[in-house]
């Protein structure tokens, strides 16, 4: 059986990490996002996958290439215009004669969920079959509602008196052939876009039997915010089988579950506290202490007597001697200063709440610090306040406290609201 993936949107939610690399290429647990899911379809026994792209779809394929070094065999459609799930969907007809696996390039998955809906499909024979999972706030999700373990209707996010049930469209699918016929059917959604689930309604009112395959909600996880990348972090590294390959000095104490990868070197005084991903050829220490559920890139070199505390620091980072990073996302090839401190906890001790698209939202966390671009360079004794973003290729100057987002391509020398310009 072959599998699709749609990969083809621009994770706008995810900015700014999104503004230099697509989505499916965020790193958590050490590796993109699109590698683990790849690993759990391998693992269920599907080597062939066609990939759905559109935004930065060179880089995927860069990345990806045609599946050698994952002993698998890739294929790629274009989606012309972003359209939607199902319209993303149709791209695969071409390749597609038989039932196939449907999927989202954002949703981690285990080889076991895989298996349980493959199973389901193969016993029941129907039409097509999809995953549910049991949530707490149905409101946010499309819900399904089920009669004898066979799918009656799908009611997208609905009101949550109004919610038939608690169980949710988790975003594995197997489909026939058939659906390509549906989809040329589907008309827009409200949103303006042809969506999957109501090519699916489109088989169940013309009589087609749609199977649900029940899963548990610790064999997936959704991507859909930034904060959202420590759960899905701390997901793959609780699944991580640690081991040890790089050059652990004497004096450095180490407890598992730890990963340091070959050429990676943990200088003496360092303590880690897992679980820890450590990347290739990187450098901590001396005098560290890097605690539970941090995940830290290739190349990234980390100074004398730092802390980092929950966080993803991505590859070729530098963060210089005596700083502080908590429960933070640190883009590729940032420079730290000296001291540079990010806060994580606001002094009312309430949530933090972080700007997503224009619009504030409740994070839920009373820890969070900040996330940060590409190639974002600070001075000695910076100071991030809590919940803030900073855009790409920007400077932040030395003694300066970030109160607020900061655009791409911004340089801050003097106080923020009356030294911030445009970088030329």
């Amino acid at each position: 059986m072959k599998a699709v993936i749609l990969v083809a949107g621009k994770g706008t939610r995810l900015h700014p990490l999104t503004l230099t690399r697509p989505k499916h290429l965020v790193p958590v647990g050490g590796k993109p996002i699109i590698d683990h899911i790849l690993t759990a379809l391998k693992n269920a026994g599907i080597n062939e996958v066609v990939f759905i792209v559109n935004y930065m779809a060179e880089r995927l394929q860069h990345h990806l290439g045609d599946g050698t070094k994952y002993g698998m065999k890739f294929e790629y459609a274009v989606q012309k215009q972003l359209n939607g799930t199902a319209d993303a969907t149709s791209f695969a007809e071409p390749f597609m004669k038989k039932d196939f696996l449907l999927t989202y390039g954002d949703w981690l998955t285990t080889s076991d969920a895989i298996n349980a809906v493959l199973k389901i499909h193969r016993k029941e024979k129907p039409a097509a079959t999809m995953a549910v999972v049991s949530v707490e706030n149905p409101e946010h999700y499309g819900i399904v509602e089920l009669e004898n373990s066979f799918v009656k209707a799908i009611v997208e996010k609905p009101h949550r008196d109004e919610a038939p049930t608690n169980l949710a469209n988790a975003g594995i699918y197997v489909l026939s052939t058939e659906i390509f016929e549906a989809i040329k059917h589907t008309e827009q959604s409200p949103r303006g876009e042809l969506e999957i689930t109501d090519s699916l309604s489109l088989l169940l009112e013309e009589g087609h039997k749609i199977a649900a395959a029940k899963l548990s909600s610790s064999e997936m996880f959704d991507v859909g915010l930034l904060w959202d990348l420590f759960e899905a972090n701390r997901w793959v590294l609780e699944k991580t089988k640690p081991k040890k390959e790089g050059q652990i000095e004497d004096a450095s104490h180490l407890i598992s579950p730890i990963t340091i990868e070959e050429g990676a070197r943990i200088r003496s005084g360092t303590y880690i506290e897992g679980p820890v991903f450590i990347g290739k050829d990187s450098d901590i220490g001396p005098n560290c202490f890097i605690r539970p559920y941090t995940s830290i890139g290739q190349k990234v070199r980390i100074g004398n007597a730092c802390e980092i505390k929950n966080s993803i620091i991505m590859d070729k980072t530098h963060i210089g001697h005596l700083s502080y990073i908590g429960d933070s996302i640190i883009g590729e090839n940032c420079n730290f200063g000296a001291g540079t401190t990010i806060a994580n906890y606001r002094l009312d001790g309430r949530s933090v709440k972080m700007k997503v698209k224009d619009k504030v939202l409740d994070t839920g966390r009373r820890k969070l610090g900040v996330v940060l671009g590409d190639d974002v360079k600070t001075g000695i004794n910076a100071l991030f306040m809590p919940g803030v973003k900073v855009g790409n290729n920007c400077w932040i100057g030395p003694n300066v406290v970030v109160y607020r987002d900061v655009p791409p391509n911004t340089i801050i020398m003097f106080k923020q609201e009356q030294g911030q310009r445009k970088k030329l």
